[in-house]
């Protein structure tokens, strides 16, 4: 009674607006696509749209085969691509999400062995999600998610793979570069350079200005790590990055890392997939590849 096709459609006519647009992405015509949904409707015994003038709008029915649709058809796509990848002797593809800016340069370190140990896996990394990284692994658009800050989601599960140490990097003859840690209210007249990033997913104000009351001069936003940390080297602001990142910069520009208060900033890196997937082999080698010994596996709540 309900095929893949009739929730093709409704996804369609809910992306282009209309039956004719639809149709035309899906390579039909605009009456079978009419006919096929009435039949649909008939079957169904309710109405998945109502007209209003020339435009369609779902009923509560048609909402829920929607919400349906989103869900069912990214599985059914990758489910193929797979079992497609098998038939032509692939192993298969791995897509990596990064919702951690700083995380790239730590992901290359894991990506070189783990292609030499798995010539036949195609890897694919992904920085940018319509609706954020836990909706991009539940709607199928990647199979690992490379994040600091795990939601914890029936479904998921993640794995903590990497600790480190987050900490401010200021200019070597910056007035605060000789200080063993740096307290709140001594930014407080200072440029603080980030990511592109939501300020209530900062750990630095989250664990650091926040909780003191206090926040910087000014904020100022970096997309790329070589640019924010020449502006923080030329002494036009400071930011706050893992302590490994900045160690691997100090020497060549000159940047010094200091602990966020007394007792510093503990962080690590988690991997994240659904539970369903952790028993591919290719994507279990990647997690074991990246993770540290002894480390523990937390699931969705």
């Amino acid at each position: 009674m309900l095929d893949r096709i009739h929730l093709a459609i409704v996804q369609e006519v809910e992306r282009q607006g209309s039956l004719t647009a639809a149709a035309n992405v899906l390579h039909v015509t605009q009456s079978a696509l009419s006919h096929s949904m009435k039949k649909l409707e008939r079957q169904l015994g309710t109405d998945i749209w109502l007209r209003e003038g020339r435009s369609l709008r779902l009923t509560q029915g048609g909402q829920y085969l929607l919400a349906v649709a989103n869900r069912v058809l990214p599985q059914l796509t990758l489910a193929e691509d797979r079992l497609r990848q098998f038939a032509q002797g692939e192993r298969g593809e791995l897509r990596i999400g990064m919702e951690c800016h700083p995380c790239y340069q730590w992901l290359l370190k894991v990506v070189s062995p783990y292609l030499a140990a798995w010539p036949d896996v195609d890897v694919d990394v992904k920085q940018k999600f319509q609706f954020g990284g836990i909706g991009a692994l539940f709607g199928y658009e990647i199979d690992l998610l490379v994040t600091p800050d795990p939601l914890y989601k029936p479904g998921l599960i993640f794995e903590p793979v990497f600790d480190y140490e987050q900490v401010l990097v200021v200019a070597a003859d910056h007035k605060l570069a000789k200080e063993d840690y740096v307290k709140p209210r001594q930014l407080t007249n200072e440029v603080l350079v980030t990511y592109p990033v939501p300020t209530d997913r900062l750990d630095i104000y989250n664990l650091f200005f926040t909780p003191a009351g206090v926040t910087p001069r000014r904020h100022k936003v970096i997309e790329t790590t070589d640019i924010m940390l020449q502006i923080v080297a030329s002494g036009r602001g400071v930011a706050a990055l893992p302590r490994w990142l900045v160690l691997e910069y100090a020497s060549k520009m000159n940047l010094v890392p200091i602990r966020l208060g007394k007792n510093g900033i503990a962080k690590q890196i988690f991997l994240g997939a659904r539970e369903a997937d952790v028993g591919i082999d290719y994507l279990r080698a990647f997690i074991e590849e990246a993770r540290e010994p002894d480390a523990p596996i937390i699931f969705g709540l």
